[in-house]
């Protein structure tokens, strides 16, 4: 698309992201919630809706869906009251779903984002409710007919509902990665969108940028990963301008986006609030929650993702970049945090983790709950480091490697066994460097004539028939002498 023509326009987006929880039962009964079982294995009569089964409120729901509400400066509903949501659902046996309306639990806050161009902004929440997921269809190879899984039925779920507060596909993935880390965070959910436990949905128009009202939205489902959101998003957008441009009006309607061809499709007609026919929930009482309760799960609060940045920037004095991506996973921050409590040296901290240890779970596709080495085994190759007992070069290349084929070992007892400690013998080093001058008289001239690049080069020499172990420190000391 001309930029000329995008340029007119403005995107105005917001998001609905559901967050299926980390609870052992379901919502509403207590059949298990265990994603990966077998089809149709974790029902009971509650999920099946036998006639004069009655469902029952799961308080851990509850205690999530508050301590979510709390991470998103959200204000906590006193009166919570259940309501039922009545379409056709062919994968949930009620025939509606049990939901929030009028009373959600969570209402306005909002979610700081950073944008990778370095925009920040708090996206404001319209509201958090709870939910219960429908089943789900099945359309298996070479077969016709539709099956249905029931396992998801009734499993927990809170939905997060923006206001239109988004104005960019950009700032659309930066808020649901920032969702994704901050329910990890939190413990309420693991966030895998490729198997469903987070899944987002996009309400998209544009108008005319110096319009007065919205334009009419289009609802984008089936985005199934942080970055297909922002794929399905800039589709949008260019499907409607052009729509525009060329004269035709865009409907409100539900479309599904496709991972393969970048591209969305129409699904049904977008349905008002009053097709859902909303009425409270006769079978389930309503839930009262007091400040006592919400003092409780404020004190089982960790700390969360924006605070960690500020401690790490204003306390061990990291970089901005530094600290995010040291905060984008929270076993590597609660392990950084760790090493911080064992030393000062908190750049040097970072630099293992975000360097070679990054680097080894990478290769072997782990996480970091999957390291091997305490965070007191780097502490001491960090020492050793800092007390000139090894080179970092050899630490990373050497003693790193070692102690992770030996976890149980110490880094000092592996480096010594390799005959790796660095010799600091000021006269063995001299010697040495005396028989590098006089191996290379053309280069010292050169370096006394001005080339001083060259240092380098009877560095290198004087480590090699040292066989690594000569202390470099020293060896530029000395050197500089020599050479002045």
């Amino acid at each position: 698309m001309e930029i000329e023509i995008r340029e007119k326009y403005q995107e105005v987006i917001g998001l609905e992201v559901h967050i299926q929880l980390l609870t052992n039962t379901k919502a509403y009964s207590g059949d298990m919630n265990q994603y990966g079982s077998l089809p149709n294995t974790n029902v009971s009569v509650i999920t099946l809706a036998h006639p004069g089964t009655l469902p029952r409120s799961n308080k851990k729901v509850l205690d999530f869906a508050i301590k979510l509400g709390l991470a998103c400066n959200c204000e906590i509903t006193e009166f919570n009251h259940y309501d039922r949501k009545n379409y056709f659902y062919p994968d949930l046996p009620k025939g509606y779903q049990l939901t929030q309306d009028a009373t959600p639990i969570c209402v306005g806050g909002f979610i700081p984002i950073v944008t990778k161009s370095g925009l920040k902004k708090n996206i404001k929440l319209t509201r958090i409710h709870m939910e219960e997921d429908a089943g789900k269809s099945m359309h298996l190879d070479g077969e016709t007919e539709t099956k249905v899984d029931l396992n998801r039925a009734g499993v927990p779920l809170l939905e997060i509902v923006t206001e239109p507060d988004i104005r960019s596909s950009e700032e659309a993935y930066a808020f649901v990665a920032e969702v994704r880390k901050l329910v990890r965070y939190l413990d309420i959910c693991d966030g895998n969108m490729e198997e469903g436990s987070m899944r987002c949905d996009a309400n998209i128009s544009v108008m005319l940028k110096d319009a007065k009202a919205y334009g009419t939205r289009a609802e984008v489902k089936n985005m199934n990963s942080v970055r297909n959101v922002q794929r399905a998003i800039e589709h949008e957008i260019e499907r409607q301008i052009n729509r525009k441009e060329a004269g035709n009006e865009v409907v409100g309607e539900t479309r599904l986006f496709d991972a393969a061809t970048g591209t969305t499709r129409s699904m049904r007609n977008k349905e008002a609030l009053n097709d859902y026919r909303y009425f409270p929930e006769p079978d389930l009482q309503p839930v009262i929650v007091n400040q006592a309760w919400i003092e409780r799960i404020k004190n089982e609060m960790p700390a969360l993702p924006n605070q960690l940045v500020n401690k790490f920037i204003n306390e061990y004095k990291l970089s901005e970049y530094d600290a995010a991506v040291l905060t984008d996973d929270k076993a590597i921050a609660l392990y950084f945090e760790e090493l911080c409590s064992l030393t000062t040296h908190y750049k040097a901290a970072t630099n293992w983790l975000m360097g070679p240890i990054k680097s080894y779970l990478n290769e072997l596709t782990l996480s970091m709950s999957d390291f091997p080495l305490k965070a007191s085994q780097i502490v001491e190759l960090i020492a050793l480091v800092k007390e000139g007992k090894l080179s970092n070069s050899v630490a990373n290349q050497k003693v790193f490697p070692a102690l992770l084929d030996n976890p149980n070992s110490s880094a000092l007892a592996l480096a010594e066994q390799m005959n790796l400690i660095l010799d600091s013998d000021e006269g063995e080093i001299e010697n040495l460097i005396n028989e590098v001058l006089a191996a290379f008289p053309s280069k010292v001239e050169e370096y006394k004539n001005g080339k001083k690049g060259l240092l380098g080069m009877f560095v290198g020499q004087v480590m090699k028939k040292s066989g690594g172990k000569a202390d470099p420190k020293v060896i530029n000391q000395l050197l500089a002498k020599k050479l002045g």
